[in-house]
């Protein structure tokens, strides 16, 4: 018997604690297999014990990364080494932290699972065990914030946009205006995550619904400063204002509320949102004629720090800039109980990919 590494002993103990907790159950045994030198033959502990006076024996697997990708290859070399051994066990993936999406697939699987934070399932004999645990531990949290931050989502917006398309890391790169090793970096956690998948082709979304959906749970608004103004248009003189932008120096995008109406009208607003730089904004108080009120603004205008959104903006009229649906849609689920019916209903039009 080998020693065992020290996520194996956090996981012999999780483990421990957590078979305490089934009456009826008593722990027996609990090895580390494997020999120092022998290729890893997918199994780390192996865990004897008696249920009701009948034996049963885990096997399990245990991985320091917890992603989709992981699991299921776990189930593969779990199921593997039972059929090889000719034993009988219930298989089970551990690692320091499940997702959801981690979870779903040890279900796909047919395997138990249990994680360092006390998500768990397990069903043998008349035992049925399903706990889930809220909130994410902070080194998820903090990948999934570095996978949604500014430079990172150059890359997700020109994947979603595009979701049916393999692309090479060097088009990649290009089309997202970021660096080659950025994008492999980003490439790897979306196939970890299950959410993208390589071809000959290149990378490419198996997963886009789950990554938006993903996007959306995390999405913080760009930084940058936020103007608030009055304008007396509105309505048709307000659009017909707008066209006039196309000649003029700076960029402007529709946002949020005011774009969903030129892709699935459904919420209506009194305020108009966009999205500027600051020649751009000059053009809009110029154009629009803005003043800044004491009270009563009508027209909100970010500009961002980092100029993602607009580099992914695009016409939907003739004049007319609006942010993509993607970006619109996240936009959208910060608005509030309207904005994530606006949200829901955009997705619903434009954003229903097949899996």
């Amino acid at each position: 018997m080998r020693a065992a590494s020290s996520i194996e002993r956090r996981a012999a103990e999780t483990l421990k604690a957590f078979l305490g907790t089934i009456p009826q159950l008593s722990l027996a045994q609990m090895t580390f297999v494997g020999e120092p030198g022998q290729p890893d033959s997918g199994v780390d502990i192996v865990a004897d014990t008696e249920f009701a006076g009948r034996p049963m024996r885990l096997v399990v697997d245990v991985k320091g990364n917890g992603q989709p990708r992981m699991a299921h290859q776990a189930a593969y070399q779990l199921k593997r080494y039972l059929g090889q051994s000719g034993q009988e066990g219930v298989p089970m993936f551990m690692a320091p932290y499940l997702s959801e999406q981690s979870q779903a697939a040890c279900r796909e699987e047919g395997i138990a699972y249990l994680d360092f934070e006390g998500n768990a399932r397990i069903a043998f004999d008349t035992v049925f065990i399903d706990r889930q645990v809220e909130g994410k531990p902070d080194p998820e949290r903090r990948a999934l914030r570095s996978l949604f931050k500014p430079k990172s989502a150059r890359i997700l917006r020109v994947l979603l946009n595009e979701p049916a398309r393999a692309w090479r890391v060097t088009e990649l790169a290009e089309a997202a205006k970021v660096s080659v090793g950025l994008v492999s970096t980003i490439g790897t956690a979306l196939r970890d995550r299950e959410w993208a998948d390589q071809s000959d082709q290149g990378l490419y979304l198996a997963d886009p619904s789950g990554l938006l959906d993903e996007w959306a749970r995390n999405y913080e608004p760009p930084k940058g400063e936020e103007v608030r103004l009055y304008t007396h248009l509105h309505g048709k003189g307000l659009t017909e204002r707008l066209r006039d932008l196309e000649g003029m120096e700076g960029r402007v995008a529709l946002a949020s509320f005011s774009a969903a109406d030129w892709y699935a009208p459904f919420v209506r607003q009194s305020s108009s949102y966009f999205y500027a730089d600051e020649k751009g904004l000059g053009a809009l108080e110029t154009l629009l004629n803005l003043s800044s009120p004491a009270r009563g603004a009508n027209v909100i205008v970010r500009v961002p720090d980092e100029d993602g959104v607009l580099d992914d903006a695009r016409s939907t009229a003739p004049g007319i800039i609006a942010t993509s649906p993607i970006q619109t849609y996240l936009d959208l689920m910060t608005g509030g109980e309207r904005g994530v019916e606006g949200a829901e209903h955009l997705k619903d039009q434009l954003l229903r990919w097949l899996s």
